[in-house]
Protein backbone atom coordinates (compact mmCIF):
# COMPACT_ATOMS: atom_id res chain seq x y z
CA UNK A 1 0.00 0.00 0.00
CA UNK A 2 2.75 2.14 0.70
CA UNK A 3 4.35 1.61 -2.60
CA UNK A 4 1.31 2.38 -4.69
CA UNK A 5 0.24 5.39 -2.53
CA UNK A 6 4.26 6.84 -3.20
CA UNK A 7 3.49 5.33 -6.86
CA UNK A 8 0.11 8.18 -6.84
CA UNK A 9 1.50 10.96 -5.43
CA UNK A 10 4.51 11.09 -7.63
CA UNK A 11 3.39 9.74 -11.07
CA UNK A 12 4.19 12.06 -12.98
CA UNK A 13 7.98 12.87 -11.87
CA UNK A 14 8.60 9.17 -12.14
CA UNK A 15 6.97 8.52 -15.32
CA UNK A 16 8.90 11.32 -16.53
CA UNK A 17 12.52 9.72 -15.21
CA UNK A 18 11.14 6.29 -16.67
CA UNK A 19 10.54 7.97 -20.07
CA UNK A 20 13.70 9.67 -20.08
CA UNK A 21 16.02 6.68 -19.52
CA UNK A 22 13.78 4.37 -22.09
CA UNK A 23 14.87 7.10 -24.95
CA UNK A 24 18.06 7.41 -23.79
CA UNK A 25 18.24 3.39 -25.57
CA UNK A 26 18.82 4.96 -29.28
CA UNK A 27 22.18 6.39 -28.02
CA UNK A 28 23.12 3.02 -26.56
CA UNK A 29 25.15 0.46 -27.21
CA UNK A 30 23.03 -2.40 -27.55
CA UNK A 31 20.57 -0.22 -29.64
CA UNK A 32 23.19 1.13 -31.76
CA UNK A 33 25.22 -2.53 -32.05
CA UNK A 34 22.04 -3.98 -33.82
CA UNK A 35 23.15 -2.11 -37.07
CA UNK A 36 26.93 -3.47 -36.61
CA UNK A 37 26.37 -5.33 -39.34
CA UNK A 38 24.87 -3.23 -41.89
CA UNK A 39 27.07 -0.51 -40.77
CA UNK A 40 30.43 -2.25 -40.92
CA UNK A 41 29.20 -4.25 -44.57
CA UNK A 42 28.18 -0.66 -46.24
CA UNK A 43 31.19 1.63 -44.92
CA UNK A 44 34.11 -1.56 -45.59
CA UNK A 45 34.90 -1.79 -41.80
CA UNK A 46 36.93 -4.40 -39.81
CA UNK A 47 35.74 -5.08 -36.19
CA UNK A 48 38.75 -3.09 -35.28
CA UNK A 49 37.94 -0.12 -37.63
CA UNK A 50 34.17 -0.26 -36.12
CA UNK A 51 35.59 -0.14 -32.73
CA UNK A 52 37.78 2.83 -33.34
CA UNK A 53 35.07 4.78 -34.08
CA UNK A 54 33.08 4.12 -31.55
CA UNK A 55 35.73 4.36 -28.95
CA UNK A 56 36.64 8.07 -30.85
CA UNK A 57 32.80 9.33 -30.67
CA UNK A 58 32.05 7.75 -27.39
CA UNK A 59 35.34 8.81 -26.07
CA UNK A 60 34.48 12.85 -27.10
CA UNK A 61 31.07 12.21 -25.85
CA UNK A 62 33.07 11.41 -22.37
CA UNK A 63 34.93 15.11 -22.69
CA UNK A 64 31.91 17.17 -23.02
CA UNK A 65 30.03 15.57 -20.66
CA UNK A 66 32.34 16.74 -17.69
CA UNK A 67 31.08 20.22 -18.70
CA UNK A 68 27.47 19.56 -19.88
CA UNK A 69 26.69 17.44 -16.90
CA UNK A 70 27.24 20.30 -14.39
CA UNK A 71 24.50 22.15 -16.26
CA UNK A 72 21.69 19.94 -13.95
CA UNK A 73 23.04 21.83 -11.53
CA UNK A 74 22.00 24.92 -13.15
CA UNK A 75 18.65 24.93 -15.14
CA UNK A 76 15.55 22.33 -14.56
CA UNK A 77 15.25 18.96 -15.80
CA UNK A 78 12.36 20.22 -18.51
CA UNK A 79 13.86 22.63 -20.11
CA UNK A 80 17.58 20.22 -20.42
CA UNK A 81 15.42 17.48 -22.06
CA UNK A 82 14.17 19.75 -24.75
CA UNK A 83 17.45 20.80 -25.90
CA UNK A 84 19.46 17.30 -25.03
CA UNK A 85 15.78 14.93 -26.76
CA UNK A 86 15.98 17.12 -30.58
CA UNK A 87 19.53 16.95 -30.51
CA UNK A 88 19.31 12.99 -29.93
CA UNK A 89 16.25 13.65 -32.87
CA UNK A 90 18.55 14.90 -35.10
CA UNK A 91 21.80 12.50 -34.31
CA UNK A 92 19.12 9.48 -35.65
CA UNK A 93 18.53 11.55 -38.55
CA UNK A 94 21.99 12.08 -39.27
CA UNK A 95 22.50 8.34 -38.95
CA UNK A 96 20.54 7.47 -41.08
CA UNK A 97 21.63 9.80 -43.63
CA UNK A 98 25.90 9.35 -43.22
CA UNK A 99 28.24 8.45 -46.13
CA UNK A 100 31.32 8.93 -44.87
CA UNK A 101 33.48 7.71 -41.86
CA UNK A 102 33.80 11.11 -40.92
CA UNK A 103 30.39 12.04 -40.62
CA UNK A 104 29.70 8.48 -39.05
CA UNK A 105 31.73 9.19 -36.43
CA UNK A 106 30.49 12.60 -35.35
CA UNK A 107 26.92 10.65 -35.16
CA UNK A 108 28.06 8.39 -32.64
CA UNK A 109 29.54 11.42 -30.52
CA UNK A 110 26.45 12.96 -30.67
CA UNK A 111 24.30 9.44 -30.04
CA UNK A 112 26.35 8.87 -27.37
CA UNK A 113 26.34 12.52 -26.15
CA UNK A 114 22.79 12.86 -26.00
CA UNK A 115 21.16 9.76 -25.31
CA UNK A 116 23.54 7.23 -23.05
CA UNK A 117 25.21 10.84 -21.52
CA UNK A 118 23.27 13.77 -21.07
CA UNK A 119 19.36 12.00 -21.56
CA UNK A 120 19.96 9.48 -18.31
CA UNK A 121 22.15 11.71 -16.88
CA UNK A 122 19.33 14.12 -16.37
CA UNK A 123 16.37 12.13 -15.30
CA UNK A 124 19.11 10.33 -12.64
CA UNK A 125 20.33 13.34 -11.64
CA UNK A 126 17.02 14.69 -11.07
CA UNK A 127 15.59 11.64 -8.71
CA UNK A 128 18.15 11.67 -6.68
CA UNK A 129 17.67 15.89 -5.90
CA UNK A 130 13.99 15.26 -6.07
CA UNK A 131 13.81 12.08 -3.71
CA UNK A 132 15.90 11.45 -0.63
CA UNK A 133 14.33 8.86 1.88
CA UNK A 134 12.15 7.14 -0.66
CA UNK A 135 15.94 7.69 -3.03
CA UNK A 136 16.50 4.09 -3.99
CA UNK A 137 12.72 3.20 -4.94
CA UNK A 138 12.86 6.25 -7.05
CA UNK A 139 15.87 5.44 -9.22
CA UNK A 140 14.52 2.21 -9.69
CA UNK A 141 11.16 3.03 -10.77
CA UNK A 142 12.84 5.68 -13.29
CA UNK A 143 15.18 3.44 -14.73
CA UNK A 144 12.67 0.97 -15.37
CA UNK A 145 13.27 2.50 -18.96
CA UNK A 146 16.46 1.39 -19.33
CA UNK A 147 15.62 -2.28 -18.41
CA UNK A 148 12.19 -1.94 -20.95
CA UNK A 149 14.37 -0.68 -24.01
CA UNK A 150 16.99 -2.97 -23.27
CA UNK A 151 14.68 -5.72 -23.10
CA UNK A 152 12.34 -5.18 -26.66
CA UNK A 153 13.72 -2.36 -28.79
CA UNK A 154 17.14 -4.58 -29.93
CA UNK A 155 14.39 -7.49 -30.34
CA UNK A 156 11.88 -5.40 -32.13
CA UNK A 157 14.42 -3.64 -34.68
CA UNK A 158 16.52 -7.12 -35.18
CA UNK A 159 13.28 -8.42 -36.96
CA UNK A 160 12.33 -5.02 -38.60
CA UNK A 161 15.90 -5.45 -40.22
CA UNK A 162 15.03 -8.34 -42.24
CA UNK A 163 12.12 -6.38 -43.98
CA UNK A 164 12.57 -2.92 -43.68
CA UNK A 165 16.35 -0.76 -44.77
CA UNK A 166 18.31 0.22 -41.70
CA UNK A 167 18.47 3.69 -42.52
CA UNK A 168 14.17 3.96 -42.60
CA UNK A 169 14.64 2.34 -39.10
CA UNK A 170 16.84 5.46 -37.34
CA UNK A 171 13.88 7.67 -39.34
CA UNK A 172 11.75 5.86 -37.14
CA UNK A 173 14.00 6.38 -34.02
CA UNK A 174 14.23 10.30 -34.66
CA UNK A 175 10.51 10.17 -34.53
CA UNK A 176 9.96 8.28 -31.60
CA UNK A 177 12.08 10.62 -30.02
CA UNK A 178 10.39 13.38 -30.51
CA UNK A 179 7.18 11.86 -29.57
CA UNK A 180 8.51 11.01 -26.14
CA UNK A 181 9.43 14.68 -25.80
CA UNK A 182 6.38 15.89 -26.10
CA UNK A 183 5.08 13.18 -23.40
CA UNK A 184 8.27 14.36 -21.28
CA UNK A 185 7.15 18.05 -21.66
CA UNK A 186 3.96 17.41 -20.94
CA UNK A 187 4.98 15.24 -17.38
CA UNK A 188 7.46 17.73 -16.53
CA UNK A 189 5.22 20.86 -16.35
CA UNK A 190 5.70 21.22 -12.72
CA UNK A 191 8.66 20.16 -10.84
CA UNK A 192 8.46 18.19 -7.71
CA UNK A 193 10.80 19.98 -6.18
CA UNK A 194 11.88 23.95 -7.21
CA UNK A 195 15.35 24.12 -7.57
CA UNK A 196 15.05 26.77 -4.79
CA UNK A 197 13.72 24.68 -2.35
CA UNK A 198 15.91 22.05 -3.76
CA UNK A 199 18.76 23.74 -3.22
CA UNK A 200 18.17 24.65 0.78
CA UNK A 201 16.92 21.03 1.74
CA UNK A 202 20.18 19.53 0.37
CA UNK A 203 21.36 16.55 1.88
CA UNK A 204 25.32 16.14 2.99
CA UNK A 205 27.87 13.85 2.85
CA UNK A 206 31.17 12.74 4.53
CA UNK A 207 31.88 14.93 6.99
CA UNK A 208 28.46 16.51 7.51
CA UNK A 209 29.09 19.05 4.31
CA UNK A 210 28.79 19.51 0.44
CA UNK A 211 31.83 18.42 -1.34
CA UNK A 212 31.88 20.30 -4.74
CA UNK A 213 33.16 18.74 -7.82
CA UNK A 214 36.98 19.56 -7.71
CA UNK A 215 37.05 18.23 -4.09
CA UNK A 216 35.70 15.13 -4.58
CA UNK A 217 37.96 14.61 -7.25
CA UNK A 218 40.71 15.16 -4.76
CA UNK A 219 39.32 12.57 -2.31
CA UNK A 220 40.50 8.91 -2.55
CA UNK A 221 37.06 7.49 -2.35
CA UNK A 222 36.14 8.70 -6.25
CA UNK A 223 39.46 7.22 -7.36
CA UNK A 224 38.51 4.03 -5.86
CA UNK A 225 34.66 3.78 -6.36
CA UNK A 226 35.12 5.52 -9.97
CA UNK A 227 37.54 1.82 -11.84
CA UNK A 228 34.74 -0.42 -10.17
CA UNK A 229 31.21 1.26 -11.34
CA UNK A 230 32.96 2.25 -15.11
CA UNK A 231 33.02 -1.94 -15.14
CA UNK A 232 29.45 -2.04 -16.49
CA UNK A 233 29.25 0.49 -18.81
CA UNK A 234 32.72 -0.44 -20.35
CA UNK A 235 32.35 -4.59 -20.16
CA UNK A 236 28.57 -4.83 -20.31
CA UNK A 237 28.81 -2.10 -23.56
CA UNK A 238 31.73 -4.74 -25.20
CA UNK A 239 29.48 -7.25 -24.55
CA UNK A 240 26.41 -6.17 -26.59
CA UNK A 241 28.81 -4.02 -29.12
CA UNK A 242 30.69 -7.30 -30.09
CA UNK A 243 27.31 -9.29 -29.49
CA UNK A 244 26.85 -10.07 -33.20
CA UNK A 245 30.28 -11.32 -33.35
CA UNK A 246 29.56 -13.31 -30.38
CA UNK A 247 27.08 -14.94 -32.38
CA UNK A 248 29.48 -16.16 -34.78
CA UNK A 249 32.03 -17.39 -33.05
CA UNK A 250 29.67 -19.80 -30.89
CA UNK A 251 27.83 -20.83 -33.79
CA UNK A 252 24.05 -19.89 -33.14
CA UNK A 253 21.42 -17.31 -35.02
CA UNK A 254 22.02 -13.76 -33.49
CA UNK A 255 18.40 -13.77 -33.41
CA UNK A 256 18.28 -16.96 -30.89
CA UNK A 257 20.99 -14.85 -28.93
CA UNK A 258 18.98 -12.05 -28.87
CA UNK A 259 15.84 -13.50 -27.76
CA UNK A 260 17.35 -14.26 -24.57
CA UNK A 261 17.43 -10.11 -24.20
CA UNK A 262 13.96 -9.81 -22.79
CA UNK A 263 14.21 -12.83 -19.43
CA UNK A 264 17.87 -10.82 -18.63
CA UNK A 265 16.00 -7.85 -18.65
CA UNK A 266 12.86 -8.73 -16.55
CA UNK A 267 15.17 -10.37 -14.34
CA UNK A 268 17.59 -7.02 -14.47
CA UNK A 269 14.43 -5.04 -13.42
CA UNK A 270 13.38 -7.34 -10.27
CA UNK A 271 17.17 -6.58 -9.45
CA UNK A 272 16.82 -3.15 -9.81
CA UNK A 273 13.80 -3.03 -7.25
CA UNK A 274 15.36 -5.53 -5.06
CA UNK A 275 18.69 -3.41 -4.89
CA UNK A 276 16.58 -0.36 -4.08
CA UNK A 277 14.55 -1.76 -1.56
CA UNK A 278 17.66 -2.67 0.23
CA UNK A 279 19.28 0.92 -0.36
CA UNK A 280 16.28 2.61 1.41
CA UNK A 281 16.77 0.23 4.85
CA UNK A 282 20.70 0.43 4.34
CA UNK A 283 22.61 2.92 2.24
CA UNK A 284 25.31 2.19 0.02
CA UNK A 285 27.91 1.49 2.48
CA UNK A 286 26.98 -2.08 2.83
CA UNK A 287 26.11 -2.68 -0.33
CA UNK A 288 28.42 -1.37 -2.78
CA UNK A 289 31.43 -3.41 -2.09
CA UNK A 290 29.06 -6.88 -3.00
CA UNK A 291 27.52 -5.70 -5.92
CA UNK A 292 29.90 -6.31 -8.60
CA UNK A 293 30.88 -9.89 -7.92
CA UNK A 294 28.44 -11.34 -9.47
CA UNK A 295 28.93 -10.03 -13.48
CA UNK A 296 32.76 -11.45 -12.44
CA UNK A 297 31.02 -14.85 -12.46
CA UNK A 298 29.16 -13.32 -15.78
CA UNK A 299 32.05 -12.91 -17.43
CA UNK A 300 33.61 -16.27 -16.28
CA UNK A 301 30.65 -18.11 -17.95
CA UNK A 302 30.84 -16.34 -21.20
CA UNK A 303 34.38 -16.84 -21.07
CA UNK A 304 33.43 -20.90 -21.49
CA UNK A 305 30.06 -21.16 -22.57
CA UNK A 306 29.50 -23.81 -25.22
CA UNK A 307 25.26 -23.46 -25.35
CA UNK A 308 22.52 -20.60 -24.94
CA UNK A 309 21.13 -22.21 -22.11
CA UNK A 310 24.71 -21.17 -20.14
CA UNK A 311 24.96 -17.58 -22.06
CA UNK A 312 21.51 -17.26 -20.33
CA UNK A 313 22.99 -18.25 -17.18
CA UNK A 314 25.50 -15.88 -17.27
CA UNK A 315 23.30 -12.89 -18.33
CA UNK A 316 21.39 -13.72 -14.84
CA UNK A 317 24.38 -13.21 -13.19
CA UNK A 318 24.84 -9.86 -15.02
CA UNK A 319 21.89 -8.76 -14.56
CA UNK A 320 22.13 -8.71 -10.80
CA UNK A 321 24.62 -6.24 -11.10
CA UNK A 322 23.17 -4.29 -13.78
CA UNK A 323 20.25 -3.84 -11.36
CA UNK A 324 22.90 -2.63 -8.76
CA UNK A 325 24.29 -0.18 -11.24
CA UNK A 326 21.30 1.15 -12.07
CA UNK A 327 20.54 2.23 -8.33
CA UNK A 328 23.58 2.30 -6.18
CA UNK A 329 26.10 4.73 -7.89
CA UNK A 330 23.81 7.51 -8.17
CA UNK A 331 22.90 7.29 -4.62
CA UNK A 332 26.58 6.48 -3.31
CA UNK A 333 27.46 10.19 -4.73
CA UNK A 334 24.58 11.95 -3.24
CA UNK A 335 24.93 9.80 -0.03
CA UNK A 336 28.78 10.17 0.30
CA UNK A 337 29.16 14.06 -1.38
CA UNK A 338 26.22 15.67 -0.67
CA UNK A 339 23.23 16.82 -3.56
CA UNK A 340 23.92 20.51 -3.35
CA UNK A 341 26.96 19.61 -6.26
CA UNK A 342 25.47 16.16 -7.38
CA UNK A 343 24.96 17.53 -11.03
CA UNK A 344 28.89 18.16 -11.35
CA UNK A 345 29.97 15.42 -9.53
CA UNK A 346 27.91 12.94 -11.24
CA UNK A 347 29.05 14.60 -14.38
CA UNK A 348 32.37 13.47 -13.93
CA UNK A 349 31.90 10.14 -12.60
CA UNK A 350 29.64 9.66 -15.76
CA UNK A 351 32.05 10.88 -17.86
CA UNK A 352 34.69 7.90 -16.60
CA UNK A 353 31.77 5.92 -17.28
CA UNK A 354 31.45 6.75 -20.81
CA UNK A 355 35.32 6.77 -21.51
CA UNK A 356 34.76 2.97 -20.18
CA UNK A 357 31.92 2.38 -22.66
CA UNK A 358 34.49 3.78 -25.19
CA UNK A 359 37.48 2.00 -24.68
CA UNK A 360 35.91 -1.11 -24.18
CA UNK A 361 34.47 -2.39 -27.24
CA UNK A 362 37.54 -0.03 -29.07
CA UNK A 363 40.46 -1.98 -27.67
CA UNK A 364 38.61 -5.36 -27.56
CA UNK A 365 38.15 -4.66 -31.02
CA UNK A 366 41.44 -3.88 -31.90
CA UNK A 367 42.87 -7.17 -29.43
CA UNK A 368 40.00 -9.23 -31.50
CA UNK A 369 41.69 -8.29 -34.95
CA UNK A 370 45.00 -8.96 -33.22
CA UNK A 371 44.16 -12.70 -32.72
CA UNK A 372 42.97 -12.70 -29.39
CA UNK A 373 40.35 -14.50 -28.71
CA UNK A 374 36.69 -13.31 -27.25
CA UNK A 375 36.60 -16.00 -24.79
CA UNK A 376 40.10 -14.79 -23.94
CA UNK A 377 39.13 -11.45 -23.37
CA UNK A 378 35.81 -11.93 -21.93
CA UNK A 379 38.43 -14.02 -18.82
CA UNK A 380 40.30 -11.64 -18.53
CA UNK A 381 37.04 -8.95 -17.69
CA UNK A 382 35.99 -11.52 -15.28
CA UNK A 383 39.51 -10.87 -13.04
CA UNK A 384 38.82 -7.14 -13.95
CA UNK A 385 36.21 -7.04 -11.67
CA UNK A 386 37.07 -9.27 -9.11
CA UNK A 387 40.65 -7.43 -8.19
CA UNK A 388 38.76 -3.19 -8.66
CA UNK A 389 35.34 -4.74 -6.14
CA UNK A 390 38.15 -5.90 -3.56
CA UNK A 391 40.30 -2.64 -3.48
CA UNK A 392 36.54 -0.37 -3.52
CA UNK A 393 35.74 -2.76 -0.74
CA UNK A 394 38.67 -1.32 1.53
CA UNK A 395 38.28 2.12 0.44
CA UNK A 396 34.05 2.09 1.86
CA UNK A 397 34.94 0.44 5.02
CA UNK A 398 37.04 3.42 5.58
CA UNK A 399 35.07 5.85 4.42
CA UNK A 400 32.27 4.97 6.47
CA UNK A 401 34.04 6.27 9.73
CA UNK A 402 33.71 9.91 7.60
CA UNK A 403 29.73 9.84 7.53
CA UNK A 404 27.57 11.90 9.74
CA UNK A 405 26.31 9.73 12.41
CA UNK A 406 22.40 9.35 11.12
CA UNK A 407 23.40 8.58 8.00
CA UNK A 408 25.65 6.17 8.53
Amino acid sequence: MALLAFLRANAAWLSAGALLTFLSSFGQTFFISVFAGRIREEFGLGLGDWGLIYTVGTGASAVVMVWAGGLTDRFRARTLAVVVLSMLALACVAMSLATSVVVLTGVIFLLRFTGQGMTSHIAIVAMSRWFVATRGRALSIATMGFALGEAFLPLIFVALLATAEWRMLWLAAAVIVLVGLGVVLLLLRTERTPQSVAETNASTGMEGRHWTRAEALRHWLFWLVVPVISGPPAFVTTFFFHQVYFAEVKGWPLFSQVSLYPAYTLFGLLMVFGWGAALDRTGTGRLLPFAYLPISVAFLIFGTAQSLGVVALGLGFMAVTVGAQSTLPMAFWAEYFGTRHIGSIKAAAAAAMVMGSALGPGVTGVLIDAGIGIQSLYLGIAGWFLISSGAMALGMKRAQALMPRAAG
